[in-house]
């Protein structure tokens, strides 16, 4: 069976993807997607890349995803999708590329500073 495999990244998730031709199932660590991610925007967050190549329902999405939470798995979903995309069919680069959905998000969470409750929190100031 021919498999297409890729990765994809977003804070701290890791998405591990392969596209296999099918009828459009997906599957996220063992998991049907809607049941998975439990929010209608996270789920379209996965199918915008299979939307922009119209694909949907001609390839099946198996995932394996660990780190961070819904949203940034969501987010790794889609960029391992994109990659996935691209080697299924060079031509579909142009327009996911477009979209930005080949680019790796770059934000993460800012560290926690010393002296403060939060990154950029302060302790409440107090005169007297």
């Amino acid at each position: 069976m021919q498999y297409f495999d890729a990765t994809g990244r977003r804070k701290n998730a890791v998405a591990r993807v392969r596209i296999t031709p099918g009828t459009g199932k997906r599957i996220i660590n063992g998991i049907l997607m809607k049941d998975y991610l439990q929010r209608e925007v996270l789920e379209m967050v996965v199918e915008q890349p299979f939307d922009v190549s119209g694909l949907s329902d001609k390839l099946d999405l198996k995932v394996n995803v660990i780190g961070g939470g819904l949203s940034g798995q969501a987010g790794a979903i889609r960029h391992g999708v994109s990659r996935a995309l691209v080697t299924y069919d060079e031509s579909l680069k142009a327009d996911l590329k477009k979209n930005g959905f080949l680019t790796r998000d770059p934000r993460m969470v800012e560290r926690k500073k010393p002296g403060r409750p939060k990154a950029r929190k302060k302790f409440q100031f107090s005169k007297r």
